[in-house]
């Protein structure tokens, strides 16, 4: 079965509604720092006229439960996603303070899963898996060693919902989704002109890879 489609970093509305006309499962706005950093008022606009039924991800950095809880119900957003190190206690005190979902971040050097592992898929709604980029949370385009992390998860459990990030694009989404089969690819950097501004044909692009459909050899890179 396919992997839902999660495209993040999204500044622009008209590439939200590019994200929801491919019928992706999610769009991601960023307060967590970087190039594709919104305030909660231009997140807001940024997601406006989005379908219901489509998920809104907040990504989070270093804010607590209560910060994480007030950008949620003025953005209107359905899971939010911690970037870390966050310990369990962190993932519970935000899914209980904001009333979501909550996806904990995992960035690997490599693929194999850290110690740690066991103990936040437990609390979390989901695994987000990431590359890891030092001072850098995420958008850098980064792979991660595929075959190195689905070895580690045959052997240690899946989470419940398995996100997978890290240097994600046309290209390269149909072999890691073969390799690790997650619930949903998360891309960003992949499908840019420029951070935080979507390339609507690599957009596409990205869903028919991730879909199984062949994607055009002549497609830049």
């Amino acid at each position: 079965m396919a992997p839902e489609l999660k495209f993040c970093g999204l500044t622009r509305p008209e590439d939200a509604l590019t994200a929801a006309g491919l019928a992706a499962a999610y769009a991601g706005v960023i307060f967590a720092g970087g190039p594709r950093l919104l305030t909660m008022e231009r997140a807001g606009e940024v997601l406006v006229d989005l379908p219901p039924s489509m998920g809104r991800v907040g990504v989070f950095a270093e804010q607590d439960a209560g910060t994480v809880a007030a950008c949620v119900a003025a953005v209107g957003l359905t899971v939010a996603q911690l970037h870390g190190p966050r310990p369990p206690a962190d993932v519970r005190a935000v899914r209980q303070a904001a009333g979501v979902p909550v996806w904990a971040v995992l960035r690997l050097a490599g693929g194999a899963l850290p110690d740690e592992y066991e103990r936040l898929a437990e609390a979390a709604d989901g695994i987000v898996v990431d590359a890891l980029v030092p001072g850098r949370l995420g958008g850098t385009g980064a792979t991660l060693d595929w075959e190195v992390l689905a070895e580690s998860l045959r052997r240690r459990g899946r989470p419940r919902r398995l996100v997978l990030a890290g240097g994600l694009r046309p290209e390269n989404v149909a072999r890691a989704v073969a390799l690790v089969a997650p619930d949903v690819v998360d891309v960003s950097s992949g499908v840019e002109a420029a951070p935080g501004l979507k390339d609507h044909a690599r957009m596409r692009a990205f869903a028919a890879a991730a879909r199984g459909i062949p994607v055009d050899s002549r497609q830049p890179a």
